[in-house]
């Protein structure tokens, strides 16, 4: 799992690419809450999954843990780009509910 990031106005926008899954998603899970922390300032988080080969019900997991780390400083979290697997797995488990797709 490869994770960028970058600010797109007043947004911190997070790239991940790879495969999310239990191999990958503490790596993962450190990198992302480390730029999340040095970016309270931003209003919300995007995060691109146009590079994400697979997920599984391992990578919902850390998605709806940097929510809930997100809550915390008062941004909203947006996901964009997802490939028609996870747009599937992502749909049928209501996380779009939490994290409206951009």
């Amino acid at each position: 799992m490869k994770t960028q990031a970058s600010r797109r106005g007043d947004s911190l926008c997070i790239y991940l690419s790879g495969e999310l899954d239990e191999h990958s998603v503490t790596e993962a899970r450190a990198e992302t809450d480390a730029i999340i922390d040095e970016n309270t300032s931003c209003s919300a988080a995007v995060f691109n999954l146009a590079g994400v080969k697979f997920m599984d019900s391992t990578g919902i997991g850390f998605l709806i843990g940097r929510y809930k780390r997100l809550q915390k400083y008062g941004m909203g979290m947006y996901l964009e780009n997802p490939n028609a697997g996870a747009d599937k797995i992502l749909a049928l488990s209501g996380v779009y509910s939490l994290m409206p797709k951009i």
